[in-house]
């Protein structure tokens, strides 16, 4: 009997987020392993006595980047992770948005922006900032030309926190056709979503926000699938991911652009897709027996 770990966050006295967690930790169950969900940060886990932790719902990690990223070569040095702990690393950096466009992935442009240097905002188009490490639109805002000196004061905050900035033009098509989220689980496409426009004008960077409003099921595109396929064929690792979610929004052409690429802890959306619950179960357990 296989013993499975879901590594999720401990949402204190709020109750936990991650809607799909039960249902999975069920499924498995059922499919007749031994598995249960786990705070990554708990110090009492033995992780050691798992045949896989899978990264289901870390969704603080990235408050928490530096203790994150040595709990997960601690859990690489114990037993097998997924996705593996290579994948992690460098996806927990949105500076590999980059590295795919270099790679000839269609990407919304983006300049970054390190503590001390200098910001040279747009001064043409609307825009968005956000951190290179982030989750759940945390630090993320929406501006004009003639919100300059707001834009600076969210920039000194980030800086401030030793954060560095990405800025890229915001694609007005998210306004009329919303975001895409082609998820893959075990190498194929599992299902595929899609949001309305998560960043409003006029709402501050520190606000929280609705991660995925409006969520529907989507069929994705030809386009969009050839976009995601060549994102997915570009990351680096020594292993193919087991989970991946890849979130495009069409550029000023109409054709797709990667606008983020989730290989950590992407919410699966369960309850949108339900037929999916098997596939991801059949898949885990095969991460685990390997």
């Amino acid at each position: 009997m296989v013993r499975i770990a879901l590594a999720t966050y401990d949402p204190g006295a709020e109750p936990g987020k991650d809607t799909d967690l039960p249902v999975l930790v069920r499924a498995l169950t059922d499919a007749g392993a031994r598995a249960e969900a786990r705070y990554w940060d708990d110090p009492d886990a033995d992780w050691a006595g798992y045949d896989l932790v899978v990264i289901r719902s870390t969704w603080d990690y990235s408050w928490r980047v530096e203790d994150f990223m040595a709990w997960l070569e601690r859990v690489d040095r114990a037993t097998r992770v997924a996705n593996p702990a290579d994948v992690v690393r460098w996806n927990a950096d949105k500076r590999y948005l980059g590295e795919l466009a270099a790679a000839g992935v269609p990407t919304v442009p983006t300049r970054y922006i390190a503590p001390g240097e200098s910001a040279g905002l747009p001064a043409d188009h609307e825009y968005v900032i956000k951190p290179t490490s982030g989750a759940g639109a945390r630090f993320a805002a929406r501006y004009t030309p003639a919100d300059h000196d707001a834009a600076l004061r969210h920039l000194e905050r980030m800086h401030a926190e030793g954060f560095t900035a990405m800025v890229q033009p915001y694609l007005a098509g998210i306004d009329v056709t919303g975001e895409r989220a082609l998820q893959f689980f075990g190498g194929r496409l599992l299902h595929a979503s899609r949001k309305g426009a998560v960043l409003s004008p006029g709402t501050p960077y520190d606000a929280d926000k609705v991660a995925h409003p409006g969520l529907v099921p989507w069929r994705p595109t030809d386009a969009e699938l050839a976009v995601a396929e060549k994102a997915l064929a570009a990351v680096p690792g020594s292993a193919e991911p087991l989970c991946a979610r890849v979130d495009l929004a069409d550029g000023e052409d109409g054709a797709p652009r990667l606008m983020e690429l989730e290989l950590i802890e992407p919410n699966l959306f369960l309850s949108l897709h339900p037929d999916s619950l098997p596939r991801v179960t059949e898949a885990i357990l095969a991460a685990a027996g390997e």
